[in-house]
């Protein structure tokens, strides 16, 4: 009966050393994923988001977790991110969503919406308002897990050759603005395009286009727009511009538990990390360009102008509904926070910055 028992012994704990071990060696595997970003190398802040990503699984992991990133010098392909994510070719991409319109029209409102959402309030919607789960709704028949990816905070409407002083100076504009604001500017009258960073400069110099929106004090400094260009708008179309960062369900699921918990971690830190990290080099690039270029002046679209965006982009909104049963779901929900959300934005932020800017210094 002792030798029973001790051999019973002997074999429990055999089988629990096997599992320890097989345990261990679990904990100690290293599981590498591979990413496609739309931006070329070195690109500032917007490539800045992903590396942070990677830098924080990598550390909270304990090296378990490493993520390799392709940047567009080497993939060749900036608006192929979507694919090649669904593929397989990479675990996961960086990008907008904004950018998939043509593949699948109902990504479009995951990135910002002209007259919607500042980005707190974005954040808010995404996180504890339903967005994730609309997102999710969109991307999963396609394989794929989209999350937040950084944020712009509140983009300038624009650099502009001429004053915008009446709707009527808005038709024939020849215009680089994407996404659902170009659709917008055309329905006024406007020509929008699309053309690459790269190019933008020498179109706008050369009166190719009249005009371009990028992003802020933030990146456009770089570009050298306040050289070229006297008037600079403030914003309307792009309120809260989110990045995305996109992951293979497949190279999702195959990630144990406490890993895809890192990883979900590290892209919602890297996320708000852009937003802050825009924030800063905005208002520390406008110190630099007002000052080196007081020339440029600050410009408001005029009421009149704003009035009649706001009415063109209201009734491409209805028409998008109507068209789409998932889209309708999509706008409402945002539709709906927003008027819940503002409220308490008016009576806090809004209320805040009224009040102090009327006291004398």
């Amino acid at each position: 009966m002792k030798s029973l028992k001790l051999t019973t012994l002997v074999a429990a704990t055999a089988v629990a050393l096997s599992a320890f071990s097989m345990s261990a060696m679990a904990a100690e595997k290293v599981y590498k994923l591979t990413m496609a970003e739309t931006w070329a190398s070195n690109f500032p802040i917007f490539g800045d988001a992903p590396r942070n990503m990677a830098r924080i699984a990598d550390e909270m992991s304990g090296g378990r977790l490493k993520i390799t990133i392709d940047s567009a010098n080497k993939h060749k392909a900036p608006l192929g991110v979507f694919d090649m994510v669904r593929s397989g070719q990479y675990d996961m991409g960086h990008s907008a969503s904004y950018y998939w319109k043509g593949k699948v029209p109902n990504t479009l409102y995951f990135t910002t919406m002209p007259f919607g959402m500042i980005t707190p309030e974005q954040y808010g919607w995404f996180y504890y308002g339903g967005g994730m789960d609309l997102m999710q709704k969109v991307y999963q028949p396609f394989g794929l897990l989209s999350f937040p990816g950084g944020n712009t905070g509140n983009q300038m409407g624009g650099w502009f050759q001429k004053e915008i002083n009446s709707v009527d100076d808005l038709k024939g504009l020849k215009m680089r603005i994407p996404g659902f604001a170009g659709e917008v500017m055309a329905k006024l009258g406007a020509s929008p395009t699309n053309i690459a960073v790269g190019e933008l400069y020498t179109a706008l110099e050369r009166r190719t286009i009249d005009a371009l929106e990028w992003v802020g004090p933030s990146l456009d400094m770089d570009l050298g727009f306040h050289k070229i260009a006297p008037y600079y708008y403030t914003g309307w179309h792009e309120p809260a511009t989110e990045l995305q960062f996109l992951v293979n369900e497949r190279s999702w699921k195959k990630l144990p538990d406490d890993l895809r918990e890192i990883l979900r971690t590290s892209m919602k830190l890297a996320s708000y990390d852009m937003y802050i990290q825009s924030y800063h080099e905005s208002a520390e690039n406008w110190s630099k360009m007002s000052t080196e270029y007081p020339d440029v002046q600050i410009k408001t679209f005029p009421k009149e102008v704003l009035q009649a965006m706001k009415n063109a982009n209201q009734e491409l909104l209805e028409e998008a509904a109507a068209k789409d049963v998932l889209a309708k779901e999509i706008l409402d929900s945002q539709a709906a926070y927003l008027k819940k959300v503002r409220v308490w934005t008016n009576i806090s932020d809004r209320a805040y910055l009224d009040s102090i800017d009327s006291l004398a210094d």
